[in-house]
């Protein structure tokens, strides 16, 4: 596995988390893909960050959602986080 979580920036985590919500919106199977990356408590701060900023909505109880209408595109996915999503 390339770059591991401790060593990318919270901004890089974000934008993990967004490509991640844009590769699978349940919940349940975005939190089991990402815990082999991510520890837990930077997971669910993202989740928040993103929710609270308006960057990702929930829909419903457990579907999570790029707030496409709000940010316009997703930002771009920087070349050492691209090998971590496509291992997703």
């Amino acid at each position: 596995m390339g770059a591991r979580m401790e060593n990318l920036s919270n901004s890089d985590k974000l934008i993990l988390l967004q490509h991640a919500i844009n590769k699978y919106e349940q919940e349940n199977i975005l939190l089991e893909k990402l815990k082999t990356i991510l520890q837990q408590k930077d997971i669910d701060r993202s989740i928040a960050t993103l929710i609270a900023t308006q960057q990702v909505r929930r829909i419903g109880p457990d579907i999570l959602q790029n707030n496409v209408s709000h940010i316009g595109e997703l930002p771009d996915l920087p070349s050492n986080l691209k090998s971590i999503i496509d291992s997703l």
